[in-house]
């Protein structure tokens, strides 16, 4: 696969989410609440889209309809975004800028912004729960997303990085916590994918393999970048983590290492792929670009 093709394949998955997303919001998150407004200003404010493009590749490499595997895919984004609007408040990372314009609470207040995320958790769920699946495959992805998202995965995460901020992390310390505050996420979305597919695959663990690593990745890239790149480029604030004190793999590999760290486990990703052939060539492709991606 060239990178032409790739690129458009992206763009068809990024497409297919963001006018679902929109059509779930007019039914889950109505203009006329201001809550509603503001989970809206957050969710529908662009990004990556890399989990829910990880949901629609997944269930693509198992044979099952993209478009059937829409609704997981955005109920994903949701969750991912109300941990965006948890992430910025003042009483945890205290950003004021998400996507290159003001975070949620600077552009509403504090306590719109803390309920505009609930809504999102909430309305995630719903929005699975009404998914054109099969009960068996919606009462998986709830407790999917349940347990990637919560006290076992990414809150756990959330928890181990203010613990960080006040005392240094070790190498596996820092690894544990990346496992679950980012990693979380993305291994849930190749796990949704094929969930949304509808069957028993044999694909799911060397893709759960990937996803983990994958997730590695892209907190290293992110460290790396916080030190590297600029707020314009990124469309958040650069050099938080050094504000805030937090350990990250610079600080304690420093720029060559970290990037050296990205690598291998990326290698390690491409890896776990091998087993899946040709067919995996988008995801192969996705791992190099958030390897060498600038924002």
């Amino acid at each position: 696969m060239n990178q032409q093709i790739y690129q458009e394949q992206y763009k068809a998955y990024t497409e297919l989410t963001e006018k679902r997303l929109k059509e779930l919001c007019d039914c889950y998150l109505p203009e006329k609440a201001r809550i509603a407004q503001a989970a809206r200003y957050s969710l529908l404010s662009g990004g990556k889209r890399v989990r829910a493009v990880l949901v629609l590749a997944a269930c693509d490499l198992a044979g099952g309809k993209v478009q059937n595997a829409a609704d997981y895919a955005c109920a994903l984004e949701m969750l991912h975004c109300y941990s965006l609007i948890h992430d910025d408040l003042p009483c945890m990372d205290n950003d004021d800028f998400r996507r290159g314009r003001p975070s949620c609470h600077k552009a509403y207040d504090e306590a719109t912004a803390l309920l505009a995320a609930d809504a999102l958790v909430t309305a995630a769920f719903e929005a699975i729960s009404l998914a054109p699946l099969s009960a068996e495959s919606r009462v998986e992805a709830v407790q999917l997303l349940a347990y990637g998202a919560g006290a076992r995965g990414m809150l756990y995460g959330q928890e181990l990085d203010k613990t960080y901020e006040t005392r240094r992390a070790t190498e596996e310390e820092l690894l544990e916590l990346h496992r679950h505050k980012t990693g979380a996420l993305i291994t849930t979305a190749v796990e949704l994918g094929c969930a949304a597919a509808g069957r028993d695959t044999p694909i799911i663990q060397p893709l759960t393999r990937y996803a983990q690593e994958l997730g590695l990745v892209f907190q290293i890239v992110d460290d790396i970048l916080d030190v590297t790149s600029t707020t314009e480029m990124l469309g958040k604030p650069v050099g938080s983590d050094e504000a805030n004190d937090k350990t990250t793999f610079v600080t304690l590999y420093g720029l060559d290492g970290a990037a050296a760290l990205a690598q291998k486990h990326t290698d390690t990703a491409l890896e776990a792929l091998a087993p899946l052939g040709p067919q995996a060539e988008f995801l192969r492709q996705m791992a190099l670009a958030l390897l060498n991606r600038k924002k």
